[in-house]
């Protein structure tokens, strides 16, 4: 059995209860992963400081894989504090359909959605010029859009599948036209990968008539954080997503990659048992794609989808269960699977 080491983030609200299912259901995978706790909850941060940030980066970047959970935003956002540490470059969203859960989309969505985690309008919170102006500084990079055009290129290789480089090219002809170039450098060494390119606003329209079109999207940062909330809002909830933050070197390899649910921190049923673990699991199925247990990541995936579709999923999705319930039907579906 192979061992994996995963350095885990634990956070505020109902942090305690994700991390309690993962590692109910992690007990089931045909691999083990060695988990290594690092406290990040506000109350330990005021406590800590920065010295506990420097501890949790520096594990983080020795394993190279973590698993965070959501922590709250106080003084700083702990998020943002992790992505300029690590320098990562790319965020990847999956949002996908997921059977038995009512929605107002009746269409099947199944989305990679690939941004730039820097730049954009998000960097620069802009100033005031006189009483009624005010001014940003929108950037787009070159090295970070290449690592991220080169990560979707790779997704849309590995799904046998069409990318979309979707932004405003004929507006912002400068900053968007870089991104653009950046995935053309890109495309050049996919030949394989057929590649389209669509206005960003023509495919929010074009997602919703046709989503079938649609499987890998690179786009520029503050787009793919349009993208993926309304994405998550055709699937039910923003609840149901995660995402993948990743750092690279020079060479496009990735050094640091950290999956984590979407959600924020609940507080309102913190301890209560209800919370939904799906966006946390699903990050722990990309976490065991991520380091080749392709078979366990898919495993995990579609228990999750059947249990769910059987109404055996926490009550905000229509099912009956508590987070430890269905944590633990889950893992007795992966243990049958896989003989444990």
């Amino acid at each position: 059995m192979k061992t994996y080491r995963v350095v885990e983030l634990l956070g505020d609200g109902i942090s305690s209860e994700l991390s309690k299912s993962v590692h109910t259901v992690a007990a089931a995978l045909p691999c083990r992963l060695d988990l290594s706790a690092i406290d990040l909850s506000e109350p330990n941060r005021a406590r800590r400081g920065s010295a506990l940030y420097d501890e949790a980066v520096t594990a983080m970047k020795a394993a190279r894989v973590a698993l965070k959970y959501p922590t709250a935003t106080v003084a700083e956002s702990p998020n943002q504090v992790l992505r300029e540490r690590c320098d990562f470059a790319v965020i990847h969203r999956p949002v996908c359909t997921i059977p038995g859960i009512p929605t107002n989309f009746t269409k099947h969505l199944d989305l990679d959605i690939v941004r730039i985690a820097t730049g954009g309008t998000y960097d620069d919170p802009g100033r005031r010029v006189g009483p009624d102006a005010a001014v940003s500084v929108r950037v787009i990079e070159r090295h970070p859009s290449l690592h991220a055009a080169r990560y979707a290129f790779e997704l849309a290789r590995k799904r046998k599948s069409t990318l979309v480089s979707a932004s405003k090219y004929t507006i912002q002809r400068a900053t968007d036209g870089l991104f653009e170039e950046s995935v053309d450098e890109v495309a050049r060494n996919f030949p394989d990968v057929p590649r389209r390119k669509e206005l960003f606003d023509a495919l929010l329209c074009n997602i919703i008539m046709q989503p079938e079109r649609y499987s890998v999207i690179v786009t520029p940062n503050e787009y793919g954080d349009f993208l993926s909330d309304m994405a998550c809002g055709l699937i039910g909830s923003l609840g149901l997503g995660d995402s993948t933050s990743l750092a690279f070197d020079d060479s496009g390899a990735v050094t640091v990659a950290m999956f984590d649910p979407a959600g924020g921190t609940a507080p309102d049923i913190a301890g209560k048992d209800v919370c939904n673990p799906t966006a946390a699991l699903l990050a722990l199925a990309n976490l065991l794609r991520h380091v080749g247990e392709d078979a366990a990541s898919r495993a995990l995936r579609d228990t999750i989808w059947s249990e769910i579709g059987a109404k055996r999923g926490t009550r905000d999705v229509g099912g009956t269960s508590t987070t430890s319930g269905f944590a633990r039907a889950v893992a007795q579906v992966l243990a049958t699977r896989f003989g444990g």
